[in-house]
């Protein structure tokens, strides 16, 4: 009896073109995607009410900035791993 909070980052690789890499971090609250993130749309999106919140917020702080480094720092260096 409590709450469940989780996020999950994925990284998709749809060529070995690293311009083809997606990432998407997903934030769940209570086994309901709350918030996500997606570098193909470039900020967060809210799907419920308390989601839209933070994502408004998210996509005008640093938030933003850290989560787009992560395509890079993350993503882009496992690919040759993913590639091979």
């Amino acid at each position: 009896d409590g709450y469940f909070h989780h996020m999950m980052r994925q990284c998709r690789y749809s060529s070995k073109d690293l311009q083809g890499i997606e990432l998407i971090t997903s934030y769940v609250f209570n086994k309901v995607e709350d918030i996500r993130f997606n570098s193909t749309v470039g900020k967060y999106v809210g799907y419920t009410e308390h989601g839209v919140k933070n994502a408004e917020a998210w996509n005008k702080g640093p938030e933003l900035a850290r989560e787009l480094g992560e395509l890079e720092r993350y993503c882009k260096q496992h690919a040759p791993i993913v590639y091979s």
